[in-house]
């Protein structure tokens, strides 16, 4: 077959049902940046009549050493976040990633088919291990495969994605291909990545060339998810800024990244574009402007961190929540798990 008759990932995907994946690391201390990048929009993809299953990754957790305690309070953290953001898990599927054991066998399987060529390529693989490779857990290096096996489990056709992970499901295409072509089959779908809104790469308060982190220094440069009214208005009245007005026009943000930033978190927070903000806010100092995205912020994520702390002050009732989500994951991943085995000729007697 030629290159150019070759099905494209949409053609591919119309013979599925239309079902969003995706995943976060309970690593802590969740950000403003994962809520507008990611939290926000999970949530409005449930009014959207698609399927939408929401994983705390656990499993990808380990690929460095983590504390016990700690990694369970941050999955309890992490699923409080998606919960107090909107994620209704009547209408979504949220779970965490270890208590459907399908994704290690499926991430197995795939690990199989997957080429360490292509591990060796992904820039995070290259970001994370450094010069130290060698010292790397092997998981580490591998968790691409898993990444693509929590994706395929569901036959999932979208992946709400920040910019920095395109090239992993790009990864995942090129396995899901892989094996039907191996197999002679079209059974998993080539996912497509969902890269959508103004803010999904929400930088620092501090310096608008780098991405706001958890693992900054500064916790100034950083809105947290669990911070407080005040702590929030504070950190925005604060942000760094230039002296210039805000311009007329988008063009007129060319070279001032942090002006761009609070511009993009404005436009996010209230659903509003870019340009629309800067035609409100047009030739007004950042004296008015920090406080009324403070004033803006405060009435959006406060809510947020308040029904986070009702929640942590329950754990039972979020591992009640996980643990139900957990059995509608495994309802549906149990069988294509199986017939991915009986695919790669496994004996299935049960």
């Amino acid at each position: 077959m030629s290159e150019q008759s070759q099905p494209t990932p949409e053609e591919i995907n119309a013979k599925f049902t239309p079902r969003i994946f995706s995943g976060i690391q309970p690593s802590g201390n969740l950000t403003l940046g994962n809520y507008l990048g990611a939290l926000k929009r999970f949530a409005q993809k449930q009014d959207e009549g698609i399927e939408t299953i929401y994983c705390l990754v656990d499993l990808h957790a380990v690929t460095v050493w983590q504390d016990p305690e700690a990694l369970k309070k941050q999955t309890r953290e992490a699923a409080a976040a998606f919960i107090a953001s909107g994620i209704d898990p009547a209408r979504s599927v949220l779970f965490n990633q270890s208590q459907v054991s399908a994704h290690a066998e499926l991430g197995w399987l795939l690990n199989c088919v997957a080429r360490m060529g292509w591990m060796n390529r992904m820039t995070q693989w290259k970001d994370k291990a450094g010069k130290n490779a060698e010292k790397q857990s092997l998981g580490l290096f591998a968790y691409p495969s898993l990444m693509a096996a929590d994706i395929l489990l569901y036959h999932a056709t979208m992946v709400p994605v920040g910019e920095d992970q395109k090239q992993h499901v790009e990864l995942c295409r090129d396995i899901a291909a892989k094996f039907n072509h191996d197999y002679g089959v079209d059974f998993f779908p080539a996912p497509l990545p969902l890269i959508e809104g103004v803010a999904t790469r929400v930088m620092s308060l501090r310096d608008g060339s780098k991405k706001m982190s958890k693992s900054d220094p500064s916790d100034a440069s950083r809105i947290n998810l669990t911070d407080d009214a005040d702590t929030i208005a504070k950190k925005f009245r604060k942000a760094v800024t230039d002296p210039e007005p805000l311009p007329d026009s988008l063009e007129g943000l060319e070279g001032r990244a942090e002006a761009r930033n609070l511009v993009n978190i404005y436009a996010a927070l209230a659903d509003k574009t870019p340009a629309e903000v800067i035609a409100d806010y047009a030739g007004q100092g950042f004296g008015v402007f920090k406080p009324a995205l403070a004033d803006l912020a405060v009435s959006k994520l406060e809510p947020i961190s308040t029904e986070m702390s009702r929640l942590m002050n329950d754990p039972a009732e979020i591992d009640r929540i996980l643990g139900k989500g957990a059995d509608k994951a495994d309802a549906i991943a149990q069988p294509i798990l199986q017939k991915t085995l009986e695919i790669m000729g496994m004996i299935r007697s049960r």
